[in-house]
């Protein structure tokens, strides 16, 4: 039997890679501590629920639901991002929903590419990015992110023969697997950087809240094109509302992107169910405070991780953002990433990424989830120490 090529780029998973290594820990005996991969184990919001649950009871919601049917969706969505970012944005033309924010950036390529067309992605960065690109014939131009550059692409280190064939560009911050952030003033570079090119701006927004710092906002990109002129910034429900199952997103941006997007998404799927829909209505429009309580069980978690391993020696910087930390991995594993995770989960069956994993770039790092008490996270690091000893 006969695969299709587009299928080779595909084969290496980081998440699909751990969750060999961690079934096999576990029919070996051991316990397994799962830091690996950041869905949340806290709860979703109680109205949330109710409103899921209200839902289940009526049968007009058991049918398709076709893009009309999501206006009331729609609507909250962009009052919800206008109400955050104070820029007006039209529910019928310039916001989708989507079965997650990962099925728009993995389905946008289709879009936007022809075969051989160039995007230009963070590396490290997530996985999704690459699928898409490769579902799409596309080819990657890797651009590295670097400590010395605050985990921020440099665009004039581009060669000019791949931006002659570059069609977009994504970006993703607060950033995974790093944990860096970028200013506006980053945002509205990469905007010009993209006119001048005649590239899609691409912004994944998964981490909108989940900022630390009491004073700080991260930036949305539309706030550096607010006339949507090139960019489409993807969110999702699964980080600020503890909705990763629900599987449940939306797009805003540029009408023609969205357009685009639309039909792409209109050959493969319709939309989720309506009750998943009403649920996510009641997460933008209701009451805020358990995203801000998510924010300081993450922070509570990230001290007490920290802590934890620099009692151990392993001296790790404090991230501002997200749910993970970044962590350059010390001697004789510095150059091996998969091995040191590997090895990890086999002998103390706690699970973490490599860094690899996640790019060329992300090699030398490993990224632990904070998914877990702050009890659990410290036993975790204790496994930690014994395996490095």
């Amino acid at each position: 039997m006969q695969f299709a090529k587009r299928l080779q780029p595909l084969q290496a998973n980081v998440f699909a890679d751990m969750d060999r290594a961690k079934a096999l820990a576990k029919v070996s005996g051991q316990d397994i501590i799962d830091l690996s991969l950041g869905s949340s184990d806290l709860r979703a919001p109680e109205h949330v629920i109710e409103a899921i649950r209200e839902s289940l009871s009526d049968p007009s919601t058991h049918g398709y639901l076709l893009f009309h049917g999501t206006q009331a969706f729609r609507q909250a969505a962009a009052d919800w991002y206008r109400n955050k970012f104070g820029i007006s944005v039209n529910p019928e033309t310039e916001v989708l929903p989507l079965i997650g924010s990962q099925e728009g950036t993995a389905h946008l390529p289709l879009a936007v590419l022809n075969p051989g067309d160039f995007a230009l992605l963070q590396d490290p960065g997530y996985p999704s990015h690459t699928g898409g690109v490769a579902l799409a014939g596309g080819q990657i131009y890797p651009m590295p992110l670097l400590e010395e550059n605050g985990f921020l692409p440099v665009f004039k280190d581009i060669p000019t023969l791949v931006l002659t064939q570059a069609r977009m560009m994504v970006l993703s911050y607060p950033h995974n697997p790093t944990t860096a952030q970028a200013s506006l003033a980053f945002f509205q570079e990469a905007v010009a950087f993209c006119r001048q090119h005649d590239l899609v701006l691409v912004h994944d927004f998964p981490y909108v809240d989940l900022v630390f710092d009491d004073t700080a906002t991260a930036p949305s990109i539309l706030q550096a094109d607010p006339n949507k002129s090139v960019s489409i910034e993807f969110f999702t429900f699964s980080k600020s509302y503890n909705m990763g199952g629900f599987r449940v997103g939306y797009a805003i941006g540029n009408a023609e992107l969205i357009k685009a997007l639309r039909q792409v998404k209109a050959a493969v799927d319709f939309n989720q169910y309506r009750g998943i829909l009403n649920g996510a209505i009641a997460a933008l429009t209701g009451p805020q405070e358990g995203v801000k309580a998510s924010v300081e069980v993450f922070r509570t978690r990230r001290d007490a991780f920290i802590k934890a391993l620099h009692r151990i020696g392993w001296q790790v910087p404090t991230p501002t953002a997200t749910m993970y930390i970044w962590a350059k991995l010390p001697q004789p594993w510095a150059s091996d990433s998969i091995k040191f995770c590997t090895e990890l989960v086999e002998k103390t069956g706690v699970a973490a990424s490599p860094g690899a994993g996640f790019g060329k770039a992300g090699e030398g790092y490993v990224r632990f989830a904070l998914v877990h008490e702050p009890a659990i996270l410290e036993t975790a690091v204790g496994r930690i120490a014994g395996f490095l000893r």
